[in-house]
Formats: C-alpha cells, sequence, structure tokens
C-alpha cells in the first residue's frame, strides 16, 4: 500500500507532485525493511526461547524417570565416543528402575526425545537384507546439539548439589611447592617457558580449587550446623568433628601462609616478565589476523594471568588496609564454632523444657501467692524488680550534706538550678568546635610500643621454644613476657591432659607451637622466679617446638 502523495512544492508544480510522491515512497520502503527486520529479530529470539524449553520437556514430562534412563545411556554412550546408538542396544544397556520395557515403548520414547530436539535420528540402513527391511522405519539416534547442552547443565547441577565443600590444608602444601619451582625456574640462566606456563596452570588450577571450596565451606557452615533436630550423642560428635577439623585446618594455614607470602614476595620482581612470557606463548595460538588483532590477544592474556595472580597476593597478602583473604578465612572459621556452642546451647535449653518471661511470671505469682504477710510480699516485690529507693542528685553544695538517701523529696531542701539549664538544658553556654588534634606522635608512639613488645615476645618464644626437652626446675627466672607465654602454654596442655600422671601432647591455638608435657614423681618440686613472685608445683619435663616452615 503507497502512502498519499504529499502537496506540491510552491512555485513547482507537476515536478513537485513527483518529487515529494518519490520521497514517500522511499521513506515508506525504509520503514517496512526496518519493521521486517526487527519482526525477525523477535520472531528468531522466540523461536531459540521455544526450542531451549522443548530441550527440558523431558524432565518434567509424564515419564520423565524413563526418558532419563534414555538420555543416561547417550551420555555414557558420549563419555565412551560412540556416535550413535539403535534401540536395541539402549534397551540393553539402560538401568531400568521397574524392569525392563518392550522395545515398542522404547522407539515411541526415542521419537518423542528426537521431536523435542534432544536427539537426532538417522535411517539405519546398515541392516537391511531385503526389500521388506528397506522400507520398515528404523533409526540410528545420537545426541543434538541441544541434548549435550543439557546433559552438561543437569551434570553440573547433580554435581553442584551433591559436592561437599571442605577446607583443603593439601592444596596449601600444592602452592608452596608450585611457587617453590616457580622461583627455581625464575632463577634460571634460560628460562623455559613451557615449564613456566605449566607451573602457573597448576598454580591457578590448585588455588582455584582451595579460594571455591573455603568460599563453599564456609558459607555451608551455618547451614551445617542445624541441630535442633539431631540427639544429643550426634550434636557431640559433630561437636568434637568439626572443632578438630576447624583447629588442623587452621594450625596449617597459620603455618603455610607465612611461608607462600615469603614465596610471593620473593617473585615480586620477575613475575611480570614470567606472565609476559606465558601470554606470549598462549597468544601463538589465537586465530589468525591482523598484528593488532594478535597484540590485543597477547595483551588480553597477559591482562588475564595479572588478574589470576593478583587474586592469589590478595589471598595471603594484605593490599592497603585490607587483610589478606586468609585471614578473613581463619576468622571465619574460628566464629564458626561459637555458632555450633550457641546451637548446642539451644539443644540444651529445648531438652531442658520452655522457659520464657510468662514461665518466670508465673513462677513468680506462685512466690507471692506463698509469702505469710505484706512485708514480706514486698521486700519480695523490691527483690524481683528492683524497686528500690531512688538517690538524691549531690551536686556538691552544703544542703546536700549529711542528706540520707532514705530521706523524702518532700522533706528534702529545694534545689537551686541555673535558668539556662532549665532552658537550654546546659549549664555553660556551647563555645566553637574544638579543633582536630593531631595524633601523630601518639600513633607513632604505640607503633613503637608494639613493635618493641613483638620483639620481647618473639625473643621470650625463641627462649622456651628450643625443641630440647627440659625441666620446669631449669628455666630459672622469667621476664613478664616469657611468663605469660609459659602460662598460655601450660593451660593449653594441661587442659588436654587426660589424668595427673599422663603425659600430654598438643599444638598451640595458633599453629606456631608443639607441646609435649610429662609429668615426674608425684615429690617433685619446681620454682620459677618472675617479676610479679614465685611460681611453684609439681615438676614437669616439657618441650617446645617451633611449627614454623622454611622456604
Amino acid at each position: 500500500m503507497r502512502p498519499a502523495p504529499l502537496p506540491p512544492c510552491a512555485g513547482r508544480g507537476a515536478h513537485g507532485y513527483l518529487l515529494n510522491d518519490r520521497r514517500a515512497a522511499l521513506t515508506w520502503r525504509k520503514n517496512k525493511a526496518k519493521t521486517s527486520v526487527g519482526f525477525a529479530r523477535k520472531w528468531l529470539l522466540m523461536q531459540v526461547a521455544n526450542n531451549s524449553a522443548e530441550l527440558f520437556r523431558h524432565v518434567s514430562a509424564e515419564k520423565a524417570t524413563f526418558y532419563r534412563c534414555i538420555m543416561d545411556v547417550f551420555a555414557a554412550a558420549k563419555r565412551q565416543y560412540r556416535l550413535q546408538l539403535r534401540p536395541d542396544e539402549v534397551l540393553a544397556e539402560a538401568r531400568w528402575p521397574g524392569g525392563t520395557p518392550r522395545i515398542e515403548e522404547v522407539n515411541a520414547a526415542l521419537a518423542q526425545l528426537a521431536e523435542w530436539g534432544n536427539l537426532e535420528s538417522h535411517p539405519d540402513t546398515a541392516r537391511v537384507s531385503s526389500l521388506s527391511d528397506f522400507y520398515r522405519a528404523r533409526f540410528l539416534y545420537r545426541l543434538s546439539q541441544g541434548g549435550e547442552a543439557v546433559e552438561s547443565a543437569l551434570a553440573v547441577f547433580v554435581q553442584t548439589l551433591q559436592r561437599r565443600a571442605e577446607l583443603q590444608t593439601v592444596a596449601l602444601e600444592d602452592i608452596a611447592s608450585r611457587l617453590q619451582a616457580l622461583r627455581a625456574l625464575a632463577g634460571a640462566a634460560e628460562p623455559d617457558v613451557a615449564k613456566i606456563h605449566e607451573t602457573l596452570r597448576d598454580l591457578v588450577r590448585v588455588f582455584e580449587g582451595l579460594a571455591e571450596n573455603a568460599q563453599a565451606f564456609m558459607a555451608g557452615v551455618a547451614r551445617s550446623i542445624e541441630l535442633q533436630q539431631a540427639e544429643a550423642g550426634a550434636v557431640a560428635n559433630y561437636k568434637k568433628r568439626l572443632i578438630d577439623y576447624l583447629e588442623r585446618f587452621m594450625g596449617d594455614l597459620v603455618r603455610r601462609s607465612d611461608t607462600i607470602a615469603r614465596l610471593i614476595l620473593a617473585l615480586e620482581p620477575d613475575v611480570d616478565a614470567l606472565l609476559g612470557q606465558v601470554a606470549e606463548r598462549e597468544s601463538r595460538d589465537a586465530a589468525p589476523g591482523s598484528a593488532q588483532d594478535r597484540a590485543d590477544s597477547r595483551e588480553g592474556y597477559l591482562r588475564a594471568w595479572r588478574e589470576r595472580w593478583k587474586g592469589l597476593r590478595g589471598w595471603f597478602l594484605s593490599t592497603g588496609h585490607e587483610p589478606p583473604q586468609a585471614e578473613l578465612l581463619r576468622a571465619r572459621a574460628r566464629s564458626a564454632i561459637p555458632q555450633l556452642l550457641a546451637a548446642i546451647a539451644a539443644l540444651n535449653e529445648r531438652r531442658g523444657g520452655r522457659s520464657d518471661r510468662s514461665a518466670d511470671f508465673r513462677v513468680l505469682a506462685g512466690w507471692f501467692a506463698a509469702c505469710a504477710d505484706d512485708s514480706e510480699a514486698h521486700r519480695l516485690a523490691r527483690a524481683a524488680f528492683a524497686l528500690n529507693p531512688a538517690r538524691h542528685f549531690s551536686l556538691g553544695g552544703d544542703a546536700d550534706a549529711g542528706l540520707s538517701a532514705t530521706t523524702s523529696w518532700a522533706d528534702a531542701a529545694p534545689l537551686v538550678i541555673h535558668p539556662r539549664l532549665r532552658e537550654y538544658g546546659e549549664a555553660a553556654p556551647r563555645g566553637p568546635l574544638p579543633r582536630v588534634r593531631d595524633r601523630a606522635e601518639e600513633r607513632a608512639f604505640l607503633a613503637l610500643q608494639l613493635a618493641e613488645e613483638s620483639q620481647q615476645v618473639e625473643a621470650a618464644r625463641k627462649r622456651l621454644a628450643t625443641s630440647q626437652p627440659a625441666r620446669l626446675s631449669e628455666l630459672g627466672e622469667l621476664d613478664t613476657h616469657a611468663f605469660g607465654l609459659f602460662l598460655g602454654l601450660l593451660g593449653e596442655a594441661l587442659g588436654e591432659q587426660a589424668g595427673p600422671e599422663k603425659p600430654v601432647e598438643r599444638q598451640t591455638g595458633d599453629g606456631l607451637l608443639h607441646i609435649h608435657l610429662k609429668p615426674l614423681g608425684p615429690d617433685s618440686r619446681a620454682t620459677i622466679d618472675t617479676p610479679n613472685g614465685v611460681f611453684a608445683g609439681r615438676d614437669h619435663l616439657i618441650t617446645i617446638t617451633p611449627l614454623q616452615d622454611g622456604l
């Protein structure tokens, strides 16, 4: 349908009609083309959406279990590099839950799956031996592209639901070993780019697995501590296993983090060159193109490797004011223990009976009913609701001298209130805000104190952690820091001791020291001189060993 011509141009006659008619026709054709392209695009998107929905029809269909048995056979065949299957092969290889069906049912299900787009069918002419066999419908089936995508998606879905996240202590050791190998390769006279690339790939793979599993584990800890319906024995066993698991991981995390951080710092001067060589090696496999395309490809690979290295560095080294992710993971793991204890407290409260405010008031009402007289009831009310006499405010005047707290407000002398206090709520006028004080000196002083204290604590640790057995009576005099460290270690060891005559061996909570404590004879005695006095008790044989890994 052509649009009506526009009015003629002034002074041009019929030529104006022709010019306007051509312009209108051209505009109409352009609008029609745009409308057709837009409609075609919308139609294609709708077709893609409908086809995607059809691919998942077999999951929610009436015979979903039957269809899934067939699709499992085709997924297994793909893993075995088998391209096509016949209906009798599907019938023989499938695991049918309700008994083996008939071949006609399998053929009907295969045809339906092919109609939905999960399978592709092709005529089977390999077994034709007569003319009647040629005209009989026989098909070979294989997974379609959409069917492969659906099977991959369902496999990832099931794997994600069934995955049990874990805190991988082995991954920390693997990361340290890969970094050591990378440092050795970086120091070679002629670096082997292939080995550097392989080591970096292994390092990234192990680190990504560690990060994903740690994130999933800490996100699932809260769900794992749903113990309201569990039995007391199961709660106690789970509590012990979880605490031991977290302590073992946190100890290994503390030991390995320092080593990994030092290796990363040692690799910092050479890491850009190593990542550039790896990016250059990967860019060789890029699709053919111009020199600019190859440069862009290399820049993209280099950017990706730098992001991975930044993530690894941020896990074990602080960035600005942000603590490393390993410290955050350690704090999150420690916070899981109070959550577990809170769940156990809730379980014990439920086992002991419901306790709320209404029950407390009912018990208190029974106490009031059992009072012998009103004076006893008044005393109970004062004790229960804190109805004690209010004390007078003292303003430091002579009128407050000798005023008892039991004096009635009506009998007490009046107080003189300043009019400004009555009007504005403050006695003194409000002046300008004070200037912001520069506390650089205070911060420097605190930093100096912290450094000195850290040095003293480190000196105390070196004195006690000698890896040699020593009697408590042979320790001699201990200063404040050494004695504090000694008391902490002794408390952790004695807390795990099964009996006064049993030796004990354990690792400290921070994962830095290992303690072995063996009691000596009952009549033995040890004394330790400290700045605050003499510490005395039964003598023990103690061995303190540091657990920090070297480079």
